[in-house]
């Protein structure tokens, strides 16, 4: 796995863990990158994120040509991409957290707060749960991840929802189409199930 792998650094995710997980899953050349032009050059792109959608939303265009950069190398040069956590969100058209805030728009959907039916389930949903596919996708089998957050993508059409979990109501677990995929949970600390699907993502040939 020789390929150059982009972990974009818009100070919104927790990249250490990112950059040693990406490392114990076999990748050899791991960049973490606030230049675009790394971004338009590497092999596979990964989006962490750590935070409001808005806030992170406003951080990653603060960096000069980046969104334009994340652009051209997954939309036009269709480079391999994985959205994590608010990375996933970012993906959707826009989300509801503090405001209202235009997303990527690269997957129609919007993120809102989870409003589970029970409310005995608390939020923010955090621990492990199940990942249960949806859609086959090379990158989605069924396991338990662990998970951290209080919103959630919503309305996303039913062919780019790859799998969901329960958390007092079905919440979208990951999403994805053509050469892009993002997870809500947290691959980095999903020990063996994250690693194996971070070896996936390092292999996958979209």
């Amino acid at each position: 796995m020789h390929d150059k792998v982009a972990l974009v650094d818009y100070g919104a995710g927790n990249l250490k863990s990112v950059e040693n997980a990406l490392f114990a899953a076999g990748a050899t050349q791991v960049l973490v990158t606030s230049d675009p032009e790394t971004v338009v050059s590497a092999d596979r792109i990964l989006l962490p994120g750590v935070g409001a959608f808005g806030a992170c939303m406003n951080a990653l265009s603060g960096i000069d040509g980046m969104v334009e950069a994340l652009e051209q190398a997954v939309l036009k040069n269709a480079r391999p991409f994985l959205g994590i956590c608010v990375g996933m969100q970012l993906m959707a058209d826009h989300g509801e957290e503090l405001g209202s805030h235009k997303g990527l728009g690269w997957i129609d959907g919007v993120v809102k707060l989870i409003e589970p039916t029970d409310p005995s389930v608390k939020v923010p949903h955090m621990g492990w749960n199940d990942v249960v596919p949806t859609t086959p996708h090379p990158l989605i089998v069924a396991g338990e991840a662990y998970f951290l957050h209080s919103f959630a993508v919503t309305g996303v059409p039913d062919q780019h929802v790859l799998a969901t979990t329960d958390h007092g109501g079905s919440i979208i677990a990951a999403i994805g189409r053509d050469n892009m995929i993002g997870a809500q949970f947290h691959p980095e600390k999903s020990q063996a199930y994250g690693l194996a699907f971070l070896k996936r993502f390092l292999e996958w040939q979209p």
